[in-house]
């Protein structure tokens, strides 16, 4: 059987107060919004969906650190009559706060199900985006927008359709500007796995020299 993973631990503070959000199967799931540190100082802005189960006895206040161990998962939603791809930390476990732990880890297995995406900023930075299926239970499968740099991204771009990676990254929020047809433009913000280590899972397609992995945190747009 193909063994994937999809292994989330965020620590960090709680930015927004828990709200009901949908029930299935009788038990009830809140979203809340988690800022978490980056090493630059800024923080990711994360949301997170988590069980009622888990909210039992806990003291909840803006500002508290909270810590929890879960998956990525995505889901599409109708926003404006379009469909959209929408991407949540999904808790499993909560923890005790431990400060001398990366507050943001992240490790997916899976099979690349979009062509790479390479390009180049007009600074000559070489970056590449990935679409990653994570199947899970009952046939489901969650897909994880991912963003490689340096020599990552040029090791990416040489990936296909179907080859199945391994990846060590972060969950990060990036706010961007969309332009509408009116020609205003209004701010959005995306979630995506910024990636920090990634190799082939062996018996893909792609046939590459070992793979010496980039820094873990990007630079320029890391803040």
């Amino acid at each position: 059987m193909e063994h994937l993973i999809n292994d989330l631990h965020l620590t960090g503070k709680l930015v927004t107060m828990p709200q009901v959000g949908h029930e299935a199967f009788g038990e009830v799931f809140y979203y809340l919004t988690l800022g978490v540190p980056r090493l630059s100082g800024a923080e990711d802005l994360l949301p997170v969906t988590i069980s009622e189960r888990l909210l039992e006895g806990v003291e909840l206040t803006p500002g508290r650190m909270l810590s929890i161990d879960g998956q990525v998962r995505s889901y599409n939603k109708v926003i404006d009559g379009v469909g959209r791809l929408l991407i949540t930390a999904f808790a499993q476990r909560l923890n005790e706060v431990d400060p001398h732990k990366n507050p943001n880890l992240l490790q997916l297995t899976g099979t690349l199900c979009k062509p790479p995406a390479y390009r180049t900023t007009p600074f000559g930075r070489e970056i590449a985006d990935l679409m990653v299926a994570v199947n899970r239970a009952y046939g489901k499968s969650d897909y994880i927008p991912c963003i490689t740099w340096g020599r990552s991204a040029r090791f990416s771009s040489r990936l296909h359709i179907g080859d199945r990676i391994s990846l060590n990254g972060r969950l990060q929020s990036r706010a961007y500007q969309k332009q509408l047809p009116d020609g205003t433009c209004v701010e959005k913000v995306a979630y995506e796995v910024s990636v920090s280590q990634i190799e082939l899972v062996a018996g893909s397609h792609l046939e590459v020299e070992p793979y010496a992995p980039a820094p873990a945190e990007p630079t320029p747009s890391d803040g």
